[in-house]
């Protein structure tokens, strides 16, 4: 037995960084793994998509965060499994950490429901690189279009499919809707950027489900003063190189933006444990995995069952939360402490931005829409950004959109691969 506890959390995200942060001051030995070096600030994530901000404003290295803290150790690295028997997380270069408690806060990735093949013809945003993928194919593609002297090629680039109409899509929608219209109208010579067509397609009868109804309505009004064509109620058939099925129509585009659906990174095959539908890993009150007492999930990768059998939903503040909750239920473990009772949810509202000077709110028992609901929005988001430097950074672009509808972060670099593969080139 090592002098000192060793707790092993795997995921940099908003509840593995919660969980470090609350052990800093631990007697105990952490190690924090992530496929990754960055924490990443997803909220803003579409925002890189669209070119309104840069990488470097929503992320910050994870040594950075953490530097200061000598019982934390940082390691980039893959996992790709856990042997519960001899209490080790495998990593891909084929190494193995030992632990006497593990924290898996892995995350989520976008489900396609079976339809495996419609992946490669889809863009999804999680990450970094999901976000400059579909940052070039953005811009690609009205590039291609000025050169285009085909009418109908043309029509196709300039249109864009997003399928789910939650807060991703519909931010998406908005922000894409508005960057054409908006800060490429003027510079192109031979297509109008106006012209864009923008679809958001929900296969639900209504966007934002999770909303109260009249905000849902009020959401998919504003989408269509700036031009988004919103489609309710039918779902999409297939999706191949140059567009999507919805229903029985056809939708030629030049992107598909996949926003529908998220499943569990597959903790639950690594511990053989419950799993929800969705591939999350049922958890006891106190996050601990049934039968593993040494083992926690949190965040997207479990399923935490706050009443009436209703999973919290993989929001930001639920991982943070529930890291922060672990990572105070660990250090008061070791230091033989009281430990925290069940772990509760606060819910301190959720949010939608539809575009500037719109969005939707719901703060407690209040409701609220367009300006008022974007200013909250924009506070929020600015002081949940993890340091001063980011804060500063994303407030100055902010504000210099604001004023002059302009997006400093345009830049194509890349040779990107032909089209009808990850990733592919916009050439027929």
């Amino acid at each position: 037995m090592p002098d000192k506890v060793r707790i092993v959390i795997v995921g940099a995200g908003f509840g593995g960084m919660a969980a470090a942060k609350a052990l800093r001051r631990s007697p105990a030995q952490v190690t924090l793994v992530d496929r990754t070096n960055h924490h990443l600030f997803q909220p803003l994530l579409y925002q890189v998509a669209t070119a309104a901000l840069s990488p470097a404003d929503i992320a910050t290295a994870n040594r950075v965060l953490l530097r200061g803290n000598p019982n934390i150790h940082v390691q980039m690295a893959e996992v790709l499994g856990v042997d519960v028997a001899a209490r080790e997380v495998l990593l891909d270069d084929e190494r193995r950490l030992s632990y006497d408690y593990l924290v898996l806060a892995t995350g989520a990735a976008y489900s396609f429901f079976g339809n495996e093949a419609w992946r490669p013809y889809s863009l999804v945003l999680k990450s970094l690189d999901d976000a400059l993928t579909i940052r070039a194919r953005l811009l690609a593609a009205f590039e291609r279009a000025e050169q285009s002297g085909d009418p109908a090629e043309v029509r196709r680039l300039l249109t864009f499919a997003i399928v789910g109409g939650g807060p991703t899509g519909v931010e998406l929608a908005g922000t894409i809707a508005e960057l054409a219209r908006t800060t490429l109208a003027r510079d192109f010579t031979c297509i109008d950027p106006r012209k864009t067509r923008v679809v958001l397609c929900e296969a639900g009868p209504r966007l934002l489900a999770a909303f109260d109804p009249s905000l849902s309505a009020y959401a998919a009004e504003a989408l269509a003063t700036l031009g988004v064509e919103v489609r309710t109620g039918k779902a999409v058939q297939a999706i191949d190189a140059t567009g999507l099925m919805l229903g029985d129509e056809r939708i030629n585009t030049g992107a598909v933006l996949w926003c529908a659906g998220t499943e569990a990174r597959p903790v639950a095959r690594w511990l053989a444990a419950a799993a929800a539908p969705n591939g999350a890993v049922k958890v006891a009150a106190d996050c601990s995995v049934p039968g593993h007492p040494e083992i926690f999930a949190i965040g997207d990768v479990a399923s935490f069952d706050h009443g009436g059998g209703r999973p919290l939903p993989g929001l930001a503040p639920v991982a943070k939360q529930q890291g922060a909750f672990v990572g105070r239920l660990l250090a008061a473990r070791i230091a033989r402490r009281r430990e925290p009772e069940a772990f509760r949810y606060r819910d301190y509202g959720t949010m939608a931005v539809i575009g500037r000077s719109r969005a939707v709110a719901v703060l407690g028992g209040l409701r609220l829409k367009g300006f008022l609901a974007w200013l909250a929005w924009s506070l929020v988001h600015l002081m949940l950004l993890v340091d001063f430097r980011s804060r500063l950074l994303v407030y100055v672009n902010w504000s210099w959109a604001w004023f002059t509808y302009g997006r400093g972060a345009r830049l194509l670099t890349g040779r990107m691969q032909r089209e009808g593969k990850p990733n592919g080139d916009l050439k027929s």
